[in-house]
């Protein structure tokens, strides 16, 4: 990677990248649990757009693992930079009227191969045009949903909020439900989490709740994983789980912002797209 970083640019990649080093640890210490010795490969890849020579534009870490309790997890980290589409650009927060920016963030997306174990997305990131702004989310995605596991997800998630804001955990679990719905299913994808965008009040301030919202995803999932990960299931369950991952599939492809953004700027398609699950169906 060639681009230049100024202090905050780095700041941000450089956590959003310890905070994949951490996840990835932990992940395949649950498999080391289950006896497991499934580990993470790690492609790196540049950005390509016209114009650019390798590197130049950016790019990042593709990361993914299949093994006996994650039937297949990506964990991506990129930083890049360039120019939007004019077309493209319009849709994009300050880029109407300049479409340069640059982008850091982590990406992930767990499908498991228990279907007491919920699915998961974390996303969190940083981006740059004529303004400034973090944005990101958690949220879970049962195929066979658990009150309790619910209610401490969000517990998890609202504490870290709370910590600095009141008003952040109501108002990104309502954005959390608003975004993560599949209108032409009339269905939610999950059961929620949190999902905010366009925080651009203080660098330093937005930065430590864009931190805290990922060491809380780190302490809210792996004990969900580790109290389901050898729950007996049935065939039943198992055709529920691949039904609910159809309607996981049809929201990234059809209505996910990320993934748009992604394709339009000249990101790795094989890491855009690790959020699509191993198997699915459609009854």
């Amino acid at each position: 990677m060639t681009i230049t970083l100024d202090p905050q640019q780095q700041a941000a990649r450089d956590w959003f990248e310890s905070l994949r080093t951490r996840i990835c640890a932990e992940f395949e210490a649950i498999e080391r649990e289950a006896g497991s010795d499934a580990s993470f490969t790690f492609t790196p890849w540049d950005r390509e757009a016209p114009g650019l020579t390798p590197g130049e534009g950016g790019g990042g870490v593709r990361g993914v693992m299949k093994g006996k309790i994650f039937e297949k997890v990506g964990v991506n980290v990129s930083t890049v930079s360039g120019e939007f589409a004019p077309d493209f650009a319009r849709t994009i927060h300050g880029a109407d009227e300049n479409p340069a920016f640059f982008a850091t963030g982590i990406s992930l997306v767990a499908h498991m191969a228990n279907p007491h174990v919920p699915a998961v997305h974390m996303n969190t990131r940083y981006l740059r045009t004529s303004k400034s702004w973090f944005g990101g989310g958690a949220d879970l995605n049962p195929p066979l949903p658990r009150d309790d596991d619910t209610a401490e997800f969000h517990a998890v998630l609202k504490g870290a909020c709370d910590a600095h804001d009141p008003d952040y955990y109501p108002r990104f679990k309502a954005w959390a439900d608003d975004y993560f719905y599949i209108p032409h299913r009339q269905v939610h994808r999950g059961v929620g989490g949190i999902f905010y965008d366009h925080l651009e009040g203080e660098f330093d301030a937005d930065f430590a709740f864009t931190r805290a919202v990922g060491d809380a995803f780190l302490a809210a999932f792996p004990p969900i994983v580790r109290r389901r990960m050898h729950d007996s299931w049935s065939e039943a369950d198992y055709r529920q789980m691949l039904e609910w991952r159809g309607r996981y599939a049809e929201f990234n492809l059809v209505h996910d912002r990320g993934t748009l953004f992604g394709l339009k700027t000249g990101g790795n398609v094989d890491a855009i797209l690790m959020s699509l699950p191993p198997m699915a169906s459609w009854s």
